[in-house]
């Protein structure tokens, strides 16, 4: 009697385990799209929202920079440390591997001794103002789930804004300014993410947090705030997440704050440590990146749990009879309602809304009647199957060119000269310049075939 009892058990477990690895209460991941479940009309697909697990994005970016020739090592260059103008032992050369500091180390793997980092040129052209601009692209709609990082080996910018684009670089708008006096750097009062409500959460703010310019161990890194973002909804510790899906399902522009396709660090000024720049040691004055973290996930439309990186480019493995990078339209044959977005709601499995299918028939069918359409209205005509009768001709696939004697679409119709003429078509006269009936069937069927496969 034991055992029976003690496998149900497992059996139940099992089975609660397995539908919380799915769909977990917390976080709804949302990772299966669809399952077999039986119904009166047999076994049958569930289908559910879904997306790809979040993952480091940074693996799969472009890096540029303007200018182009504003990383160091070329011509070799000495830099002197920020908080002592004296002590200049660091070498920056790009011929040589150990003293180059490429754009590629700013995403390298971490924990490397001596640590690895990009490195700009010093600000030897001041009072010019230092500024480079660091674009990162992904050449795909992506969704942001954590913080964005940046980690500092000089001191943190003075002056910095970070950007987002959602049209692939062709327009940008602000995410965040960063500076130590933001009322001198960008005329804006000073506030943390903390100042931020449920309403102004869109509010594009500066904060004096993360723009100390001397470099301390705990004091090299600049966020962007996603998670403290989030908690606005999801609570604290992100334990309400349903919350935070019902609000980016109902409100577009939530989703789209968290969306990018480009990232743009606009570095304005360097860190100096002082009010006041010491021109007799321009070297000490420089940007240095060890680190970029940018935590997301491809975006789909919640239409498919896994995003490929293949040919250099990351694309959606669709379900749900959808199709496209971002999972964005419907499959040929699969309009029987508009393409939508997938919803988060209800709390765990979400609602597909898939494409559905059309017959091959009535797609077929409903493509011969356009096509009828188009022909009766544009007197459309082909010398090879809609042929023009009674030796006319096909003019621009527009219309035909009748012989003395006939008219209609096709010159079908002999034109009536008189009494005579019209008495010897009743006769049978002119049914002698009409195609036999077998002709014209076999041309309609071979019209017919040629629409569907056009179609």
């Amino acid at each position: 009697m034991l055992w029976p009892a003690l496998f149900t058990l497992q059996a139940v477990c099992t089975s609660v385990a397995h539908s919380m690895q799915h769909y977990p209460a917390a976080w709804g991941h949302y990772d299966v799209c669809k399952s077999q479940i039986y119904t009166e009309e047999g076994l049958t697909w569930d289908y559910m929202a879904c997306q790809p697990e979040a993952t480091d994005m940074t693996k799969y970016l472009r890096v540029a920079l303007d200018p182009p020739n504003i990383t160091c090592g070329d011509p070799p260059e000495t830099y002197c440390a920020l908080e002592n103008p004296y002590m200049c032992n660091n070498e920056c050369d790009a011929t040589t591997e150990e003293l180059a500091h490429p754009p590629e180390l700013m995403f390298d793997f971490e924990g490397r001794n001596p640590t690895t980092f990009w490195q700009s040129t010093s600000w030897k052209k001041y009072p010019k103002p230092l500024q480079v601009n660091i674009t990162l692209s992904w050449n795909k709609t992506i969704e942001l789930t954590d913080d964005i990082i940046l980690t500092f080996e000089s001191g943190r910018p003075e002056q910095m804004v970070l950007e987002k684009s959602l049209d692939y670089g062709r327009t940008w708008t602000p995410y965040q300014f960063y500076a130590t006096d933001c009322l001198d750097a960008f005329t804006m009062e000073p506030k943390t993410v903390n100042d931020l409500t449920q309403r102004t959460l869109l509010d594009i703010i500066c904060t004096e947090d993360y723009s100390r310019g001397y470099v301390w161990k705990n004091d090299k890194t600049v966020r962007f705030e996603i998670k403290d973002r989030f908690a606005l909804f999801a609570g604290p510790r992100l334990h309400n997440m349903a919350s935070l899906y019902g609000q980016l399902d109902t409100t577009k522009n939530l989703r789209d704050f968290f969306t990018i396709t480009d990232l743009r660090i606009k570095l304005l000024k360097p860190a100096t440590g002082a009010t006041m720049v010491d021109e007799n040691n321009l070297s000490r004055y420089f940007y240095a990146i060890s680190d970029i973290k940018v935590q997301g996930r491809c975006k789909c439309n919640l239409h498919a749990n896994s995003c490929v990186f293949d040919k250099g480019k990351l694309g959606c493995e669709c379900e749900h009879n959808t199709t496209g990078p971002d999972c964005s339209r419907c499959k040929r044959h699969y309009h029987g309602r508009a393409w939508s977005v997938g919803s988060y709601l209800p709390i765990p499995k979400g609602t597909a809304n898939i494409c559905k299918y059309i017959s091959i028939y009535n797609a077929q069918i409903s493509c011969v009647v356009s096509v009828k359409l188009h022909l009766h209205h544009s007197r459309v005509c082909d010398n090879a199957m809609l042929r023009c009768q009674n030796g006319g001709t096909c003019h621009h696939h527009q219309r035909c060119h009748c012989s003395p004697g006939f008219s209609g679409v096709l010159c079908e119709r002999a034109r009536c000269q008189g009494p005579e003429e019209c008495d010897d078509q009743l006769s049978g006269r002119a049914s002698f310049h009409h195609p036999p009936i077998i002709q014209l069937t076999f041309t309609l069927v071979v019209l017919l075939l040629l629409i569907v496969s056009l179609c």
